[in-house]
C-alpha cells in the first residue's frame, strides 16, 4: 500500500487494486480488474471531485508497475473506452481540477508508420491545450547511490542538481505544419508570442530565488529569429529579479555541456523542441529515463507524469522501473502544498535506492522487478 499523508489517497501497485481517497473526504474510490463492475462507484467519486476538485485520477494509469499487469491493463482500456459516456464534456471535465496524475502515453506502431493519421500523443497534446499548461518542469539529479550506474563518470556529474523549464505550448509542435501535394516537401512553422515567453520566463526565474539564482537561456539565436525574440523579452523579464544571473547558451552547446559539466546549471529556461531533446539527454544523469518524474503548469491547472514512455516491450516481463512515476505523485502533493507528504514520499525512494532495492535497468544483477520495488517503497513511507 502506497499511503501518502494520512487520507489524501492511498494507491495500492503491488497488486490489482488501487485505492484513492481524498484528504478530508467520505468517497474512496477502489479499482479492480473488472472497471465496469464499479463504475457506479466511479461516477459517485468523480461527482465528488467536481465539487471538491482536488485530485484527477487519470484514465490511463499503465506506467512503471501497473504495465506489469496485463489483466489491468486491459480493463483500464476498456474502462477508458466507456468512460466518455458518462463523463460529459471529455477534455474540458479536466480544467475542473487543480492537478492531473498521469500515466505514460505512445506505441512503438505508430512511431515507425509515418502515414498514420492518429496517433495516442495527439491525446496528450490535446489535454495540455485543453489545461492551458503552458510550462513543464522536468528535475535532473545525480543520485549519490547510483551514481557509479551512471553512463557518465562520477567526477562529472557528481552534485548535478538543476531543473529544466520547457515552454509547452508553442514552437514549432504547435506551428502550422505543410505537406505539398506530390508529398516532396514539407514544413513547420516555429512561432512564439512575447506572453508566451513572458509567463514561463517568471516562473523559471521565481524558481531560481528558491535555489541558487541562475538562469540559463538555451536557444538558437544565431540563426533564429524566434530565439532572438526569446532572448529580448528573457533579458526584459530577468530585470524584475536582479538577484538571479541570466546567462546564454546555443542549443548545441548546452547539449554538449550537459555531459561535459552538468552541475554548472540550476534552471535551465527553453523553448519547446530544445527542451523536449535536453530533458531526455538529462536522463543519463541519474542513470535511468525510469527515475525522471515531470510537472507540466498552466493557467487551468496542472499536470504530473514520468517522462519515459509506456515503455510496452516490458509487458508482464516484471522490468519497468516505477520510481518516476511515484515521483511524479510527489511533485503532485507539492504543488498541492503538501510538502511534508511529498517528503515522506521521496525519502522512501531514496532510501530504496541506497539499499539497491531497484529494478534491472539500475542494477543488471537485481533480483528486484517492478511490484516488489514499488511494494518496498511503499512500506518505507
Amino acid at each position: 500500500m502506497w499511503a501518502l499523508g494520512g487520507s489524501l489517497f492511498t494507491l495500492l501497485f503491488a497488486g490489482a487494486p488501487i485505492g484513492i481517497a481524498l484528504a478530508g473526504a467520505t468517497a474512496l474510490l477502489v479499482l479492480f480488474d473488472d472497471f465496469l463492475t464499479y463504475s457506479t462507484l466511479f461516477e459517485a467519486f468523480f461527482s465528488f471531485l467536481t465539487k471538491y476538485t482536488l485530485v484527477a485520477i487519470p484514465f490511463f494509469i499503465f506506467a512503471g508497475f501497473l504495465m506489469e499487469k496485463t489483466g489491468l491493463v486491459a480493463s483500464l482500456f476498456k474502462f477508458a473506452d466507456s468512460v466518455v459516456g458518462w463523463v460529459p464534456g471529455g477534455f474540458a471535465y479536466a480544467t475542473l481540477l487543480s492537478a492531473v496524475l498521469f500515466g505514460a502515453i505512445g506505441d512503438p506502431k505508430y512511431d515507425n508508420d509515418p502515414s498514420a493519421k492518429v496517433r495516442p500523443e495527439q491525446g496528450l497534446l490535446a489535454l495540455r491545450k485543453a489545461l492551458e499548461l503552458f510550462a513543464n518542469i522536468r528535475p535532473v539529479e545525480c543520485y549519490p547511490s547510483l551514481i557509479d550506474k551512471a553512463p557518465l563518470k562520477a567526477e562529472i556529474i557528481k552534485g548535478t542538481d538543476f531543473v529544466i523549464y520547457r515552454e509547452l505550448t508553442g514552437g514549432i509542435y504547435f506551428g502550422e505544419k505543410q505537406l505539398s501535394e506530390d508529398q516532396s516537401f514539407a514544413s513547420d512553422l516555429c512561432g512564439y508570442h512575447q506572453y508566451e515567453i513572458e509567463r514561463i520566463a517568471h516562473l523559471a526565474f521565481k524558481a531560481a530565488q528558491l535555489r541558487r539564482n541562475k538562469v540559463t537561456l538555451v536557444d538558437k539565436a544565431n540563426v533564429l529569429e524566434s530565439s532572438r525574440l526569446w532572448r529580448r523579452v528573457v533579458k526584459e523579464v530577468a530585470s524584475n529579479y536582479p538577484e538571479v544571473s541570466l546567462d546564454f547558451l546555443f542549443v548545441d552547446n548546452a547539449a554538449m555541456q550537459m555531459v561535459l559539466n552538468p552541475s554548472q546549471f540550476d534552471v535551465v529556461l527553453t523553448e519547446n523542441m530544445f527542451g523536449d531533446i535536453l530533458s531526455d539527454e538529462g536522463s543519463v544523469i541519474g542513470g535511468s529515463i525510469g527515475l525522471l518524474a515531470s510537472a507540466s503548469v498552466g493557467n487551468k491547472g496542472a499536470l504530473f507524469e514520468p517522462i519515459h514512455g509506456s515503455y510496452p516491450q516490458a509487458k508482464g516481463l516484471d522490468i519497468a522501473n516505477p520510481v518516476a512515476s511515484i515521483l511524479s505523485a510527489a511533485m503532485l502533493l507539492e504543488h498541492l502544498n503538501l510538502k511534508e507528504e511529498a517528503s515522506s514520499i521521496r525519502n522512501a525512494v531514496m532510501q530504496s535506492l541506497e539499499a539497491k532495492v531497484v529494478t534491472k535497468d539500475l542494477d543488471a544483477d537485481s533480483t528486484y522487478g517492478t511490484e516488489a520495488v514499488g511494494s518496498h517503497i511503499a512500506s518505507l513511507i
